[in-house]
């Protein structure tokens, strides 16, 4: 048989690679940080070469450390699911998911208790972090993404296809001036998500409103702040029709009434490899199936 390094150097070691500090996995893993460094060390011996680049209060995987990550992250998480399975006698299906926590909130966990019913057997470790996409293969399964489009080196499958809204405070149609005209876009600050920048400029083309600038323009990393801050009347967000549809918040309205196709969709997107996962295939399946069903999904 061939022989193997420690487990727990092992575990030691992707805990550092993905918190990327000795003290940050150290704590993770209830360890002080010398014994820590000691077991990935032991793994670099055991291999004969070095796995991170030691910078300032960081450790950053090197090539090789990057290309040990993707090879044995799956099978230390399929091994993690096996024993799962054991101990608690029911199969146990894992998935590690990344998603925006605004799909998550309206579209996701409000159709989970279905997946449950399902597939009794399907457990979900969520995770909202960013750059979902870059981590496939290295604590994730799949990912869902808005972005325009996916490279097709990876699987991915359309879930949506949507329209740019832009979405204000009621009070904004109550005041004295009520804001009705395209042309006061210049009065006003606009909310635009980071992972969506060209909503705006694809939406202000459309209105014939490329000369106008607004008063300015806030950026945000979270879809629910900038509908409360719309809400709030601290400024206009140009986000998705479902994104306003799903909140069904009744302080919110929708200005101006010209509907964009907007650039961007939400995806479902793992590793082709992935697929041979059955946790994987089986909530791809449901999630384009129960999209579809609320006519969201493209066909």
């Amino acid at each position: 048989m061939r022989r193997l390094p420690p487990l727990t150097a092992i575990e030691a070691f992707l805990a550092v690679a993905r918190t990327g500090s000795v003290k940050a996995a150290a704590q993770e893993l209830a360890l002080s940080a010398p014994a820590l460094s000691r077991r990935v060390q032991t793994l670099e011996r055991f291999l004969g070469k070095p796995l991170f680049d030691r910078r300032h209060q960081a450790m950053v995987p090197n090539a090789d450390g990057e290309r040990l990550m993707a090879g044995i992250a799956p099978a230390l998480d399929s091994l993690s699911d096996a024993v799962e399975a054991m101990t608690s006698g029911t199969e146990v299906l894992r998935l590690r998911l990344g998603v925006l926590p605004l799909f998550a909130s309206q579209r996701l966990f409000p159709r989970l208790g279905q997946l449950r019913a399902s597939h009794p057997e399907l457990h979900l470790d969520i995770d909202t972090a960013g750059h979902g996409i870059t981590r496939l293969g290295e604590g994730l399964d799949a990912v869902i993404a808005l972005s325009r489009e996916i490279d097709p080196a990876l699987h991915a499958r359309r879930l949506d296809r949507n329209s740019v809204y832009v979405i204000g405070a009621r009070s904004l149609l109550e005041r004295a001036d009520p804001v009705t005209r395209p042309e006061q876009l210049s009065t006003l600050t606009a909310l635009i998500h980071r992972d969506m920048p060209d909503t705006f400029s694809a939406w202000r083309h459309a209105a014939g409103l490329d000369g106008i600038e607004p008063l300015a323009i806030d950026q945000f990393d979270s879809g629910a702040l900038m509908l409360e801050a719309a809400a709030q009347g601290l400024g206009i967000a140009f986000m998705h029709k479902s994104h306003f549809d799903d909140a069904n918040d009744p302080r919110l309205v929708r200005l101006f009434g010209i509907e964009v196709e907007s650039p961007y969709s939400y995806w479902f997107v793992c590793r082709p490899r992935a697929l041979q996962q059955k946790p994987v295939r089986l909530f791809r399946d449901w999630l384009v199936a129960t999209l579809a069903g609320d006519g969201a999904a493209d066909r």
